[in-house]
């Protein structure tokens, strides 16, 4: 039984084994990471240079941002960069870093949108309470704790991970670093320990989805009350983008990782792996902008700032 510490790198899935394949790959990923670049750039832009924009919703979708830009720099790069110089390999070191980020970015985030499903509730069924509950400190409390909590998760999950001896090879079934693949080359029983943790943090996930669910519930009851239809559409461009993030995430995750086993395998892993850790940080800028008339005009503002700067 040889341990993890006993090989110097891991060999990442490619996407293709031919030169053509591999730079059509690289062609693709690139479009995507700058597309994600460039629209949540955009927003980070726009919330941290208007003032008008200083707002608890706003903040927190910076936050998000952030966090989907430094999600989809954990993967894409090394996976682009490999298939440009004709590889597979990852060293140990980075391989366990990018479980670390990654792990830290995605659990961050389901937090934090967490925190924003509260916002909302707080905004549509409290909006005499929201000055109170969702100040300033308040709200950069609710955000370090959704980092703090996604942080504590990736170094428990990471050092347990990495501490469970493998003897299975260095093989790892996906295009990144993950969990799931690198337990599948452990030795008998001793990926169990993980198996436990994940269960903890799964249930804690489940806890979010209930509060979002219970949330939007609270919030979908108090806006079919609202008399006036322009109250009610101000109400749902409000909540819609945030519940269509989350709908977003949620579903692509579920769709790789709740699949009956019998449908598992290493090509439908893969599309599914690329489904839930390049769509949403590439679509929550447009689904955030598409019914926001104030993130929209301060968007076009800044794009044709950086036009005129260009002339």
């Amino acid at each position: 039984m040889s341990n993890s510490s006993s090989f110097n790198e891991f060999l990442l899935l490619a996407f293709a084994d031919t030169r053509e394949l591999q730079l059509l790959h690289f062609s693709l990923f690139l479009g995507i990471y700058l597309a994600a670049i460039l629209g949540n750039g955009l927003i980070i832009t726009a919330v941290a240079c208007d003032h008008h924009l200083h707002t608890p919703m706003y903040f927190f979708l910076l936050s998000l941002s952030v966090l989907d830009l430094g999600t989809i720099s954990t993967t894409v790069p090394k996976s682009m960069a490999n298939s440009l110089w004709d590889t597979m390999a990852v060293s140990y070191l980075g391989c366990a870093a990018q479980v670390f980020f990654f792990f830290f970015l995605f659990s961050a985030e389901f937090y934090l949108l967490t925190v924003m499903a509260y916002d909302r509730y707080v905004a549509i069924c409290r909006p005499l309470h929201y000055g109170t509950l969702m100040g300033n400190r308040a709200c950069v409390r609710m955000a370090a704790a959704a980092w703090a909590s996604g942080f504590l998760n990736a170094v428990l999950h990471t050092a347990n991970t990495f501490s469970i001896p493998l003897c299975q090879g260095n093989v790892v079934e996906q295009f990144f670093c993950e969990i799931p693949q690198i337990l599948k080359l452990s030795c008998s029983d001793a990926y169990l320990r993980e198996v436990g943790l994940s269960a903890v943090s799964l249930f804690l996930g489940f806890v979010c989805f209930v509060f979002i669910v219970l949330s939007y519930v609270q919030i979908f009851t108090v806006v079919l009350r609202i008399p006036s239809e322009q109250g009610r559409h101000k109400a749902f461009s409000i909540c819609l983008p945030h519940l269509a993030v989350v709908s977003l995430f949620i579903s692509t995750v579920m769709f790789a990782y709740l699949k009956p086993p019998s449908l598992s395998s290493p090509a439908l892993d893969l599309l599914l792996s690329v489904l839930y850790s390049l769509v949403p940080p590439t679509l929550n800028p447009l689904l955030y902008s598409m019914r926001n008339k104030e993130l929209k005009d301060e968007l076009k503002k800044l794009i044709q700032w950086v036009q005129y700067q260009h002339q």
